[in-house]
């Protein structure tokens, strides 16, 4: 499993964007798909986004469809979160989270928390009105 820790968060006007950064360990990084989560005060934690290994499969959570971007740069051990357009129903705290294992998310299929193994302290996102 790889290691991971997220930065880029921080307070914008609605409307605004943010890039989320996640930095992670290992030399097999390429190996895992890697996601983003987010989770906001009294809710559940919530699916935004999810990128497999080799870049070419991606997912995103319905909420942040056509707003957020995903990207993963493997030289780097780095995975992206782009957001715009962002809206006070944003705002949450943002996760990085790297997958239990090597096999690849499933095209069609919906991630979930309990694919990810390996979970960074999150990054405090905030929209204002």
């Amino acid at each position: 499993q790889v290691q991971v820790a997220e930065s880029g968060g921080g307070l914008v006007q609605t409307g605004g964007s943010l890039r989320l950064s996640c930095a992670a360990s290992g030399r097999t990084f390429s190996m895992y798909a890697m996601g983003w989560f987010r989770q906001a005060p009294g809710k559940e934690r919530e699916f935004v986004a999810a990128i497999n290994g080799n870049g070419r499969n991606i997912f995103y959570g319905d909420s942040v469809k056509g707003r957020f971007t995903i990207s993963r740069d493997n030289a780097k051990n780095m995975v992206y979160l782009q957001m715009n357009s962002l809206e006070p129903e944003d705002t949450a705290r943002y996760y990085c989270a790297g997958k239990s294992s090597t096999t690849q998310l499933r095209v069609g299929v919906l991630p979930s928390e309990t694919d990810f193994g390996s979970w960074g302290q999150g990054t405090q996102v905030t929209v204002s009105s």
